[in-house]
């Protein structure tokens, strides 16, 4: 199994405050989209909390310490180790969020789909800090549009 993390995140790894997102960016969403459907997605409880809804066209995993949680439409497992033994079979795994599960998959994903905000932003979970001496930056599209008002950039990255 392939571990793939997609994020977006601000200058300062800022990736979310009160289980909300800091901005809307049409352009990012059409590509987690992009990079995600017809795929299997992995997050944690409050980031399907945040989303509100399993989301169309992919298998939606939901990892939560409540052994009694069940979501329709989504897979519960209690842990990341659990999660891997069940969708070891799995050519690829997106993972999604929120800050815990980053955390947690940051030091044995393969690739990062990665997301990046030309601001700094206030919040309350960030994303770990990226050792560039483990990864290679093998893609980086700049862009700009009228609709927000900070640049951001696409990169993907795999590890070394």
């Amino acid at each position: 199994m392939k571990l793939t993390i997609v994020v977006a995140t601000a200058k300062n790894n800022t990736i979310g405050c009160a289980n909300k997102l800091l901005w809307h960016i049409s352009e990012d969403l059409k590509h987690f989209k992009n990079i995600t459907t017809g795929g299997c997605i992995v997050m944690g409880r409050k980031t399907f909390e945040s989303i509100g809804r399993k989301l169309p066209n992919r298998r939606n995993v939901v990892i939560s310490r409540n052994k009694d949680l069940t979501i329709e439409g989504c897979e519960i497992f209690s842990s990341i180790d659990d999660m891997m033994e069940n969708l070891k079979d799995v050519n690829e795994v997106f993972i999604i969020g929120g800050g815990e599960i980053y955390a947690q998959t940051l030091p044995i994903c393969d690739k990062i789909e990665l997301t990046v905000v030309d601001k700094d932003y206030e919040g309350d979970t960030v994303f770990p800090v990226i050792n560039y001496d483990e990864w290679d930056v093998v893609s980086e599209e700049n862009h700009k549009t009228d609709a927000f008002e900070y640049s951001f950039s696409f990169k993907t990255l795999v590890r070394k």
